[in-house]
């Protein structure tokens, strides 16, 4: 079918590594279908890739992940562009009318036209108010495509992060997913016995205020990185509406994109109607 032979070209190219992140991602967005973008959202410029076929469809939105955040355990790296862009492959992989992928900030935009962009953005204060913010207006410009359509907002791992707390400020998102998502990246950086990102904000605060979102969190049972026991805690503090699936032979790189057609029709919990 051909569904299937997309599949395993997503799953072929979200696995491969490349010394060109830019051209890699390109040849993702380009076999789904999805168009590539600039957009301004202050501080940031963003880079995303979108697919918008039908208004009156709900929109389906990917955030991708923390991409390469350091060079070594102490050094940031210089730029913290993906060079396996998962969450875009997640997103490629959607056949939904309507996809959106938001890279983070400072992700495959150049900096010359990006002057915000320091290392703080993608190590300690990835997070930060300001980058939540500048997420949350990104959705907004997209939303606005669609008008009056509920939206199922997507992140993987630290992007993860990022979904629950744009989520925490949003009244339109019909359904939350995560896919191998630090959902409380305290705890996480205390399992790896390293700084706590005392610039962030943590999803884990904001558990309540998402308590009424039906969710899924999806957890590798051989992530080393984020630890299920995370997406554990999380679902627990938020209540019945969020569900957790550990996949067992899955580590947080893995291959999520061969999974995803059996994840992404999962009915959720809580839901009153289908977005």
């Amino acid at each position: 079918m051909k569904i299937t032979r997309l599949l395993v070209l997503f799953s072929t190219l979200a696995i491969g590594c490349t010394s060109d992140p830019q051209r890699h991602a390109d040849e993702i967005a380009q076999v789904a279908g999805l168009q590539r973008e600039t957009l301004p959202v202050s501080p940031f410029v963003l880079t995303t890739y979108t697919r918008i076929t039908r208004t009156d469809r709900p929109l389906n939105i990917y955030i991708e992940g923390d991409g390469r955040a350091w060079r070594t355990r102490n050094l940031p790296a210089d730029d913290p562009t993906p060079r396996r862009a998962l969450g875009l492959s997640l997103a490629a992989a959607d056949r939904a009318a309507n996809v959106v992928y938001i890279a983070r900030p400072c992700q495959f935009t150049p900096s010359s036209v990006n002057p915000a962009c320091q290392p703080d953005y993608w190590t300690g204060k990835r997070f930060a108010p300001e980058v939540i913010t500048a997420m949350d207006r990104a959705i907004t410009h997209y939303a606005a495509k669609v008008p009056t359509q509920s939206i199922v907002l997507t992140g993987y791992s630290g992007g993860g992060a990022v979904a629950v707390l744009v989520a925490a400020q949003r009244h339109d998102i019909a359904l939350l997913r995560t896919v191998a998502g630090n959902l409380d990246h305290d705890a996480v950086n205390r399992f790896h016995g390293v700084s706590l990102m005392l610039g962030s904000l943590n999803p884990r605060d904001v558990a309540k205020q998402v308590a009424a979102i039906p969710q899924w969190h999806f957890s590798g049972e051989d992530d080393r990185i984020v630890p299920p026991f995370v997406a554990e805690h999380f679902a627990r503090a938020v209540g019945e509406c969020a569900q957790v699936r550990r996949i067992p032979g899955v580590g947080h790189e893995g291959d999520w994109v061969s999974l995803w057609p059996s994840l992404i029709n999962l009915r959720a919990p809580c839901r009153h109607s289908n977005p």
